[in-house]
């Protein structure tokens, strides 16, 4: 098996095929895992899935903050709780903000004792290596970054019964196969950025900040804030031609709390921007290659289930592929049991992407507008405020997400 992409859904699935006796080796283009700004959101449905995995006390060990609930603001000042996790049962009653180098890296330790499990850092797949209308490998060449390594050959040809795509948005391997995907309009960008966190910071809520045509969300750390601010698609190059100084009024304006602190964003090369899209492939897989993940559905970052999304599409992979890679099947044989892992794992990524498009329409759109400034829409607020058991609905929404996995009884410890 090859698993191309050392993220958490590819780090997931080779520890859950390792523990189920197949050998697969993991591909990942960097030589590390310490990057900035990717989604460090642990949801409830991972966290019970490391307990399962035997890893549970490993990963509490980690340095790590909670997110308990999930409000929003309201003209006077007050806030609308609308996630309510203290409704959730415990120990699964909070999405954990861990830095997810410190995640990778612990399944990767536990995977590495596995005997038929390996990891190949500073390799990136090129192509599909195609024989008889079967995907049976890909080319691998040395990474560099930024597109420096597009004039070195490939070093080896990896062979595998089957290629698993956990390459990302920008799956190298999905446009190699010929697998195109349906594009979504998405109305914003976000930027990133770190402020200091100071004695007596709010550490577990997660409260959106909507000012004029701005939106703000920040996640609590243990040592600083992970900032996020939203603006309209295509405003990069506006925001930094007005320069560093009126960002920071932007960021104070909407949350006056860090008017203390905006000055130590010291240029706009602090401020990281990530270009938003979403899409969805009609069709995951070819003989011998599957796309999960954020290569089969990219996901918007808004309500941050991109990531829990694709850990969930490694255990369905892992637990419907690997007993048909015990009895020898490889493929055109595997052709059915790919397709089962889509036919599953399709219905939970069209209603999170459906969501996501209605979190669009009817809030950052009307953010972006200024028509938030009168408050959120009136029907979640009637239901938050009104029908206190939907409160628990909507953060069993976000800790677990629709069709939450279990840990197969083969892998658990």
């Amino acid at each position: 098996m090859a698993v191309i992409g050392g993220g958490p859904a590819g780090v997931v699935l080779g520890l859950l095929l390792a523990r189920a006796g197949i050998a697969v080796r993991v591909i990942e283009k960097h030589g590390d895992f310490n990057r900035d700004f990717r989604g460090d959101t642990v949801h409830a449905s991972t966290i019970r899935l490391l307990d399962e995995l035997g890893l549970g006390e490993r990963f509490r060990a980690l340095p790590q903050s909670r997110l308990d609930d999930f409000s929003l603001p309201m003209p006077d000042g007050s806030r609308l709780l609308l996630g309510d996790f203290s409704r959730l049962r415990p120990p699964y009653d909070y999405v954990a903000m861990v830095p997810q180098w410190d995640l990778l890296d612990l399944l990767v330790t536990a995977a590495k004792a596995e005997p038929s499990f390996s990891i190949s850092m500073g390799l990136e797949a090129t192509d599909v290596i195609v024989e008889n209308g079967v995907v049976s490998g890909v080319h691998l060449r040395p990474y560099r970054r930024g597109g420096d390594g597009d004039d070195v050959a490939a070093v080896e040809e990896l062979r595998a019964d089957v290629v698993i795509a956990c390459d990302g948005r920008d799956s190298v391997l999905r446009a190699a196969a010929g697998l195109v995907p349906k594009a979504f309009d998405v109305p914003f960008d976000t930027w990133w950025f770190r402020l200091p966190k100071e004695p007596g910071d709010a550490d577990s809520a997660l409260v959106p900040a909507f000012s004029d045509h701005d939106v703000v969300l920040s996640f609590p750390r243990p040592d600083y804030h992970q900032v996020a601010y939203f603006a309209p698609k295509g405003s990069d190059a506006a925001l930094r031609a007005a320069g560093v100084q009126s960002f920071r009024d932007r960021i104070a304006r909407s949350r006056p709390d860090f008017a203390d602190r905006v000055d130590t964003i010291g240029s706009m090369d602090d401020v990281h921007v990530l270009d938003v899209w979403m899409d969805r492939l009609r069709r995951w897989w070819r003989p011998g290659l599957l796309c999960i993940g954020d290569a089969a559905h990219a996901m918007s970052p808004a309500g941050g289930v991109g990531i829990n999304l694709a850990v969930q599409d490694a255990v369905a992979t892992a637990t419907i592929l690997a007993p048909a890679l015990r009895r020898g099947r490889s493929g055109d044989a595997l052709g059915v049991t790919l397709a089962a892992v889509q036919q599953r794992r399709m219905p939970p990524a069209v209603l999170v992407q459906a969501a996501q498009r209605v979190l669009h329409r009817v809030v950052f759109e009307r953010a972006f507008s200024g028509a938030l400034r009168d408050g959120p829409p009136l029907l979640p607020v009637l239901l938050a405020r009104w029908v206190p058991p939907v409160r628990g609905l909507y953060a069993r929404g976000i800790a677990f997400g629709p069709l939450p996995e279990h840990a197969p009884s083969w892998a658990r410890r």
